[in-house]
């Protein structure tokens, strides 16, 4: 038995395969079907899991693009601007970060015009947004 504890275990084998079913994580995490069942409701409650998602190349997406997309923010606004852009539903994931940018989202659109028509009308258009800074994504390595 590992000596990680039953929760990471489970989380271990979420990350990995978020579809995977509860005997299949019962069997890779070793424990008992409940005992899976009782960590993720536990999880979930707690919002550890905040979601399941599927993992996607960008490079085999014919009809849309997706872009990191790091945004400089005043700080005296940075509450409501990060609320208004959580509402945008091209803003795929909305991340508080350190380093070059305050936040980083993961946008996705069909094109580059349509991604810089996004940014420049509803990104920068967002009070307190001072700059964005997108990145294509070409292809899934790992």
């Amino acid at each position: 038995m590992s000596s990680q504890s039953t929760r990471e275990r489970i989380l271990d084998v979420l990350e990995a395969d978020a579809q995977a079913s509860y005997a299949e994580i019962a069997e890779r995490a070793d424990v008992s079907k409940p005992t899976v069942r009782k960590y993720i409701e536990e999880l979930e409650s707690e919002g550890v899991i905040v979601g399941y998602s599927a993992d996607v190349d960008p490079k085999k997406l014919s009809s849309q693009l997706i872009a990191l997309v790091g945004m400089d923010v005043d700080s005296e606004r940075y509450i409501e601007a990060t609320q208004e852009l959580k509402s945008i539903d091209a803003v795929e994931t909305l991340y508080s970060c350190t380093g070059d940018h305050m936040l980083l989202a993961e946008v996705r659109a069909p094109d580059g015009d349509a991604l810089g028509d996004l940014i420049n009308s509803s990104i920068l258009g967002v009070e307190g947004i001072t700059a964005a800074h997108p990145c294509f994504l070409q292809e899934r390595l790992k």
